[in-house]
């Protein structure tokens, strides 16, 4: 079984739950998850772990005001990560411009650092008037039975 260290951007809280919708589904299949609700890049381990990235967006397309200083010391960050594989799922709402800004933000800098993204991101829409937390979780159940 994998390790998963389970990243959150939320303003508002409604992320956290989809987040531990996730990690309630991962382990259910028997994954290690770690959850970091406000995660500091120090505290997170990367050896040997995929990184589950689940952020909404705020503002103008910004990264959550708990995320912002994961993500600066990850710019910061020299290391070879081609050994960190990740997923991300983003929750916003399509009639903003900024739709998921920070989920695609966060996926492209991780691949600028080298990591390995081991499945296309999922965007939730909030629009369509839906369930995240369910539909997250089943969709990361099956994202993990057909690679792992």
């Amino acid at each position: 079984m994998r390790s998963f260290q389970i990243i959150v951007g939320s303003m508002l809280g409604g992320t956290e739950y989809v987040a531990e919708a996730c990690q309630e589904a991962l382990e259910a299949k028997n994954h290690q998850t770690m959850i970091h609700l406000t995660p500091k890049y120090s505290e997170v381990s990367l050896e040997n772990q995929i990184l589950l990235v689940i952020t909404s967006t705020h503002g103008a397309g910004d990264y959550p005001d708990n995320i912002k200083s994961y993500v600066e010391d990850l710019e910061k960050d020299d290391r070879d990560l081609s050994t960190v594989e990740f997923i991300v799922i983003g929750i916003g709402d399509s009639s903003y411009d900024q739709y998921c800004q920070a989920a695609k933000n966060i996926e492209n800098l991780l691949i600028s650092k080298g990591c390995k993204m081991i499945t296309e991101s999922k965007l939730f829409d909030m629009q369509d008037d839906i369930d995240p937390e369910e539909l997250s979780a089943q969709w990361i159940s099956a994202q993990i039975d057909q690679l792992i």
